[in-house]
């Protein structure tokens, strides 16, 4: 039987999936990260302490499935993008890794999106201005005299310190240099004018190397702790939003994918340069041939969480979020905008708040979920509309991540968007697609378009029609609270 790993490297957790190679999985094993919040607005991870849960991740999917370690063929990684460490010549952080919801050079985004140089950037590299963006948290450390920056000699994202750790190579891929800010997305190529402003050179950056690129040769001690052979192949992938469309089988012109875990986005992978005239949607490179555009937004699951924790509420989450069918389509007129953890699509504004509009007295406890529920999914459909404009009207949209196991929230999304929503048998999506990357990396299977024969939809929610005709209605009064 012939196995593969993907192992998922993302913000809340790291977790490995044992699949066999039709995406049939055997064995998930999941490690939570650690996020530290030093000051208001900024947030890390230990590169060390993420690197250790990626070690016990693979070694305990693999001990719990009690495969024979020749039978894994291959190990491919995803990742979640901007995050940001800098490291000195043996590979040693100096810093933590500072992540995407790290707000701290909110002040420099906000100077750069004003100057030309900052719209040329955009062009070049299909990244918004933004502090999740590697490249303006460089400039941060380069304004503030940050003491980790002056004593760098590299900086990198936390794969790239997994593996320099475990191969002792500075490599990274396309579409995590892409988050970066810092990469020309057409010349596939690091962008001077980019390294200039952030004041580093291209040799204190990793070599850039396309997803399918093999690794061979792990440290024997890793091997050990992992519990592979040490010729077991990793393939170096990609990042979490490239690998969620392809492991969900989001692929094709006029496919569109949603995800909504902790943070969300809606995705589609194209062939060729997009970009929105304003700023609204990133482009990043994904392999040679397709390129993904989009908009993420910071509050997904996250929100929901915060109004669980808000309300006391000690329901699973499944019955916390059916509290919502007992209430209306637009909560009685009860609107929220769910910006509490600023924002970056659509309005990419750190500063942003979120608030409830139109509370009255007769609102109870099962309105402000309605209310929370539609605002997120609203929020998404905005997101939707910019990506839409440059991508063209969407055929099939596919959903994932943490909500997509509430029927409550997909039916949502459906009777709010007016498509039918595909879900997937299996919710590893980014975990699937990297280990399909793998297995393409290896020569087992040959494009990236044939993964579809291998995943199975589980269902497919109609929208209700009347639902649909009401929120577009509602749409129109919600959008109208965004500038206020």
């Amino acid at each position: 039987m012939e196995l593969v790993v993907g192992l998922d490297i993302g913000t809340t957790a790291v977790k490995a999936v044992l699949f066999q190679r039709d995406g049939t999985v055997l064995a998930i094993a999941e490690k939570l990260v650690t996020t530290y919040y030093p000051e208001p607005g900024w947030a890390e991870q230990d590169p060390v302490e993420v690197e250790s849960k990626a070690l016990e991740a693979l070694r305990d999917v693999i001990q719990h499935s009690a495969v024979k370690r020749e039978s894994i063929k291959a190990i491919g990684i995803s990742c979640a993008m901007h995050s940001l460490i800098c490291v000195n010549e043996t590979g040693i952080a100096l810093s933590n890794a500072l992540i995407w919801s790290d707000g701290r050079a909110k002040m420099q985004a906000d100077a750069l999106s004003k100057k030309e140089i900052g719209a040329r950037l955009y062009d070049k590299t299909g990244v918004p201005i933004h502090p999740m963006s590697p490249l303006v948290k460089l400039i941060w450390m380069k304004e503030t005299g940050f003491n980790a920056y002056k004593q760098a000699s590299h900086f990198i994202s936390l794969k790239e310190y997994i593996l320099f750790h475990w191969f002792g190579e500075r490599m990274i891929d396309y579409a995590m240099a892409s988050a970066t800010g810092l990469f020309n997305k057409d010349t596939l190529s690091w962008e001077q004018e980019a390294l200039v402003l952030a004041g580093i050179t291209e040799a204190q950056l990793s070599n850039v190397v396309a997803p399918t690129e093999v690794l061979n040769g792990i440290r024997v001690e890793v091997a050990e702790k992992i519990g592979i052979q040490k010729e077991t192949p990793f393939v170096i992938g990609a990042a979490d939003g490239q690998l969620a469309n392809l492991g969900i089988g989001a692929i094709l012109p006029g496919e569109v994918a949603i995800t909504v875990g902790t943070s969300g986005a809606v995705r589609q992978l194209v062939k060729d340069s997009r970009l929105s005239k304003q700023q609204g949607t990133f482009c990043y490179a994904f392999t040679e041939q397709y390129k993904i555009v989009g908009g993420p937004t910071n509050n997904g699951g996250i929100v929901v969480q915060w109004l669980k924790e808000v309300l006391h509420n000690e329901d699973e989450m499944e019955d916390f979020l059916k509290k919502a069918e007992t209430v209306n389509v637009g909560a009685d007129g009860l609107f929220f905008i769910p910006y509490i953890n600023g924002e970056r699509a659509p309005i990419w504004n750190q500063n942003a708040t979120g608030s409830f509009y139109g509370l009255k007295i007769t609102h109870t406890q099962n309105f402000i979920i309605r209310a929370v529920l539609e605002g997120i999914t609203l929020n998404l459909y905005e997101i939707y509309q910019d990506v839409k404009q440059i991508a063209g009207e969407p055929e099939r949209i596919f959903v994932n991540g943490g909500l997509a196991r509430s029927k409550t929230w997909l039916q949502l999304v459906a009777d709010i968007f007016g498509k039918e929503v595909c879900i997937a048998e299996s919710p590893q999506s980014s975990a699937w697609g990297a280990a399909w990357i793998a297995l393409v990396g290896i020569g087992v299977e040959h494009t990236l378009e044939a993964i579809k024969d291998s995943i199975h939809i589980e269902k497919v929610i109609k929208p209700n029609v009347e639902n649909h005709s009401k929120y577009k209605r509602i749409y129109e009064e919600w959008k109208k609270l965004i500038p206020k």
